[in-house]
């Protein structure tokens, strides 16, 4: 049972960990950038590419503090949630949700891995 937990935890810090790189990306260069026509804000996705090979391996080190930086994203998206409108704010939610959820995922991960 702690080993298909521990599953479903790693494939959904995988995914939110993916899917919150890919909006930034696609937040500052397409969907609702700052500047018309892009902006270099999309560079804010770079410190989510250190963690991400360790986290696919499932190594517990790199989880513990990805830990760690996932909050920076968390704060941006609370902070942009309260101050931008429009699609921005939505966005901004969404990258609220994903770095919650993948803090909750690698959390859940580190306690079902831990050795005895």
């Amino acid at each position: 049972m702690s080993a298909a937990r521990a599953r479903a935890a790693w494939l959904t810090a995988c995914a939110c960990l993916v899917a919150l790189a890919f909006l930034c990306v696609a937040w500052e260069l397409f969907l609702a950038p700052v500047k018309p026509g892009g902006s270099w804000l999309a560079l804010k996705a770079l410190p989510l590419l250190a963690p991400l090979f360790g986290v696919l391996r499932g190594r517990r080190y790199t989880f513990q503090w990805s830990t760690l930086l996932i909050w920076l994203y968390a704060a941006e998206g609370a902070a942009r949630a309260y101050t931008d409108a429009g699609l921005s704010a939505r966005l901004a939610m969404l990258e609220l949700a994903l770095a919650l959820g993948y803090f909750g995922a690698a959390v859940a991960y580190l306690k079902t891995t831990r050795a005895a």
